[in-house]
């Protein structure tokens, strides 16, 4: 009984040390990581509308729409966690040993083992050759640790002992990054926000519904965008204040934020991320004036708002843009598109611009010329919202991994043996890595050492 337990208790710790298991993990996690960027996470309604409602059923049902918080993925970083924890307990002994308790006797059975061996050519006594080759070693390659053994005396001297921990120092900063992002994931939240210009929020919505209270208040001052010729937009800016008890907050006041450019405020960071004509809708500004003399009347309108016109003629704006010049190269400036109804007439779709471009505008609209003369537009700003506390967290692993990374690629202990006898002096040394390139300068220690 007591032996088939302690079989199954050694089959499962065997199991979580495994190198395949962590190979299966890591493809695992790569695997669901692509998902993860190919399927939206939120849906935005419009990629709803392209798939299916079985589908979407299930995508919903597996967690694709939120799988970096799904269970199955948790499970998978813990799997993984624990696996590292695993391999370190059963390895890291061993090479703690080597690290804090080096051999420093290297008798002619350790010198076997050696592949790196040589014999200084110089005469002398054992004492009188100790103390040139302790001042030799010290300058040429580390200060020699001294021990006397059977009427021999042995120096050893070693270089970046501790960078054999690195793969541990790596498995323990990956562990830190899973507990920065469970932090994240359990106390953070990511959400999104719409502030029409003059107003401000003191609520965000997150991805699951939930309305969370930011605790101070964020207000657009204005926003503004900016297009290029084909007509898509160049860049949109939001400039926002932050307001504590409905007062501004000093240095947080009118920050531009755009794409790539957030505003951070108490852990949470504000993106730039959409934009919108707010709900009144744009004012559009026209003229009217009869081609046959008279003064000039102006009106006010709201899109698809009909117009009454002089005569019994009606209005309505159908759609405008600032600048046309991206739509019709020959004009710039303002324009709209117009849907004119003359009295008793049939409603004619045509477009007006600003009065510099009168004789365009005669072209259309009967007795009457009409000319846009511009539009007050108020957009909105959409906003996405994250916070992060385990940020720092992260950041202190990604520091950690790359230091691990460093120590176990880019570093080698390196070790030296000298066994000093009244006959000479026997030389041994190994490296932990790249053994062809510490040959080399084993080699060339040798050297320098009978030159001293």
């Amino acid at each position: 009984m007591t032996t088939n337990k302690r079989g199954v208790a050694q089959q499962l710790w065997d199991f979580f040390c495994s190198l395949r298991l962590t190979i299966f993990l890591l493809i695992g996690l790569a695997i669901v990581s692509i998902i993860g960027t190919v399927i939206p996470q939120g849906p935005p309604r419009e990629y709803l509308a392209t798939i299916s409602e079985t589908k979407a059923q299930v995508y919903s049902s597996l967690g694709f729409f939120d799988m970096y918080h799904s269970w199955w993925f948790i499970l998978l970083l813990y799997l993984l966690t624990l696996n590292l924890i695993c391999c370190s307990i059963k390895r890291l002994p061993r090479v703690w040993k080597i690290v804090s308790e080096p051999v420093l006797v290297m008798d002619e059975r350790y010198e076997a083992s050696l592949s790196n061996t040589a014999e200084l050519k110089v005469k002398g006594s054992k004492h009188e050759l100790k103390d040139k080759m302790v001042a030799a070693l010290k300058a040429e390659f580390a200060q020699p640790v001294i021990t006397e053994k059977d009427g021999e005396i042995h120096l050893f001297a070693q270089r970046n002992p501790w960078c054999r921990l690195g793969v541990y120092v790596v498995h323990f900063s990956i562990i830190i990054v899973f507990i920065g992002a469970l932090i994240g994931s359990f106390f953070g939240y990511k959400a999104y926000a719409t502030i029409p210009e003059g107003t401000a929020i003191t609520q965000v919505q997150a991805r699951n519904g939930k309305t969370i209270d930011l605790g101070f208040g964020l207000r657009c001052e204005k926003f503004s965008v900016s297009f290029y010729d084909t007509g898509a937009p160049r860049e949109f800016k939001s400039i926002l204040t932050v307001l504590e008890n409905g007062q501004p907050v000093k240095g947080y006041q009118n920050i531009p934020c755009i794409v790539n450019e957030p505003l951070t405020y108490k852990g949470v960071t504000f993106y730039q991320s959409s934009y919108g004509q707010a709900e009144e809708g744009a004012l559009y500004h026209l003229t009217v004036r009869n081609r046959n003399g008279g003064p000039a009347q102006h009106f006010d309108a709201r899109q698809g708002e009909r117009i009454s016109l002089p005569g019994g003629a009606f209005v309505s704006v159908m759609d405008a843009a600032p600048d046309v010049h991206p739509f019709m190269k020959e004009f710039d400036g303002p324009g709209a598109q117009v849907e004119f109804t003359p009295a008793g007439g049939q409603p004619q779709s045509f477009v007006i611009l600003s009065p510099k471009y009168d004789s365009f505008n005669a072209q259309h609209g009967g007795d009457l010329v009409l000319t846009f003369d511009g539009m007050d537009q108020k957009f909105f700003t959409g906003l996405q919202v994250a916070r992060d506390p385990g940020v720092w967290v992260v950041w202190f692993g990604c520091f950690l991994m790359v230091a691990g990374i460093v120590m176990a690629f880019f570093m080698s202990h390196t070790r030296v043996w000298a066994r000093i006898t009244n006959e000479g002096v026997t030389l041994g040394g190994s490296a932990s890595k790249n053994p062809a390139g510490f040959e080399m300068k084993f080699d060339e220690l040798v050297e320098k050492l009978n030159k001293a």
